[in-house]
């Protein structure tokens, strides 16, 4: 974590919860906890059905919200599609853009992503693009390979459209398995990343941007990985659906 980047927590819920009073519920327990910290920024992302109503139930807090996803296209005839405009209306300021599980289950390939990514910034909408390897890619010994191949949609954008761009690296072998990369490992691709970044738009805009780690956090292990001179965030997925464990992550703190 470096002092002039601030640190992003995201809070995934991926499908979770299964109703709109237990979504409601566990952002008023979050802004409890954390609505009025703001040397961590907080951007939590509901399913999209319960956005609106946690959006409200966040109003004038310091914690934001976001959407899992976004369509490519901005209107028409795209039964179940969502638009950057969407997103914003109901209280949506961020959206994740490719997913691990958006490409590994639902099939978005990189240009797809780079549509999204493209639909989020025309839209108004502040983008988080995800990227990162699979278990048999690093175990062949191609992380970083695979990982430039993704970054590549950034070269279709000029610097001042990604003023607003946060990445985040998922070693997808590290999610929902408990399986969590070392602080070591997350910060040698996060190296990587800013390097890459770096060729891509100069040092500048290398040096500003923020690179979130996904992958099985927890409380327990957050300390660790946001001491890494790389790593300005992390991505949660489970242990944003706890909200004293979430708020011991956003404050770097071990619950146990």
């Amino acid at each position: 974590m470096h002092a002039d980047r601030q640190p992003i927590i995201g809070g995934n819920w991926k499908l979770n919860p299964q109703s709109l009073g237990e979504a409601v519920s566990l952002a008023g327990q979050l802004r409890n906890r954390l609505g009025s910290q703001r040397s961590v920024q907080v951007v939590l992302f509901p399913p999209m059905p319960f956005l609106h109503e946690v959006a409200e139930k966040l109003r004038e807090s310091e914690l934001l919200v976001g959407s899992q996803d976004l369509a490519v296209q901005a209107a028409g005839a795209f039964t179940g599609a969502v638009s950057a405009a969407m997103i914003r209306s109901v209280g949506g300021q961020w959206v994740l853009c490719g997913h691990s599980e958006r490409r590994a289950v639902f099939g978005d390939s990189d240009a797809i992503v780079g549509q999204k990514l493209s639909a989020a910034l025309a839209g108004g909408c502040k983008p988080v693009l995800c990227i990162g390897e699979s278990l048999e890619q690093r175990e062949a010994g191609q992380t970083f390979a695979v990982v430039a191949a993704q970054l590549q949609v950034l070269k279709s954008f000029q610097v001042s459209q990604l003023q607003d761009l946060v990445l985040a690296y998922e070693p997808v072998w590290a999610i929902g398995t408990g399986r969590v990369a070392t602080p070591e490992q997350a910060q040698e691709v996060h190296l990587f990343i800013r390097q890459q970044v770096q060729e891509l738009f100069g040092k500048n805009f290398a040096q500003q941007l923020r690179i979130q780690y996904g992958g099985s956090v927890k409380s327990a292990t957050a300390a660790g990985l946001m001491a890494q001179p790389d790593i300005d965030g992390l991505l949660v997925g489970g242990a944003s659906l706890l909200a004293e464990e979430f708020a011991n992550i956003v404050r770097f703190k071990s619950g146990n």
